[in-house]
């Protein structure tokens, strides 16, 4: 027979267990997300410098595949019955986050082609970090670490800035979403 100190203690590792594994999934599916978007952003950073003239066509088509691929990540993750409703929150996440960005750069901004270069990515960044106070650091850790590299490229890339942000955005999305499927 347990005394209520060892029952209170055996529910305490219990609870800590169920955090842990909560943590894990949380990471393991948000790691996904992290990578497709690296590789995405990647890809789209090299097509942009390739066919500058193509820049907006080649991001709506990197958006519409980076949102309709998390919509399926979260739909399909696992999560039981509320993850279709998740999904659709996530949707509606992005459009919220999608028009808010439109209206502060091209409204409220009017920034040019090098500042919306930059915008998009350290505005999702913000998202990344806030996401980080509920679920974990390691979205504060790649938010703060990538978001030095973007600023950095910003100022001292010059004319090669597409070619650094495909590694300092893209590739710091893939090696932090690979970061959080080993923490």
């Amino acid at each position: 027979m347990i005394d209520s100190q060892q029952a209170s203690a055996a529910l305490n590792d219990i609870n800590d267990v169920v955090q842990r594994v909560r943590q894990s999934r949380i990471y393991h599916n948000a790691s996904l997300i992290i990578i497709m978007w690296g590789v995405l952003v990647f890809v789209g950073y090299l097509a942009n410098h390739t066919w500058p003239p193509q820049g907006y066509t080649i991001w709506a088509v990197v958006d519409l595949i980076g949102i309709a691929g998390s919509i399926a990540v979260a739909a399909f993750s696992g999560f039981g019955p509320g993850a279709g409703v998740f999904a659709l929150r996530l949707l509606v996440a992005f459009l919220l986050f999608i028009a808010f960005g439109i209206f502060c750069s091209a409204v409220l901004g009017h920034f040019g082609p090098r500042q919306m270069l930059v915008f998009w990515p350290l505005f999702t960044l913000l998202f990344y970090a806030l996401a980080g106070l509920w679920f974990g650091y390691a979205f504060i850790v790649i938010a703060l670490c990538s978001s030095a590299l973007i600023v950095t490229a910003y100022f001292h890339a010059g004319p090669a800035l597409l070619l650094w942000m495909a590694v300092a955005h893209g590739g710091a999305l893939i090696l932090g979403g690979l970061w959080m499927r080993r923490i």
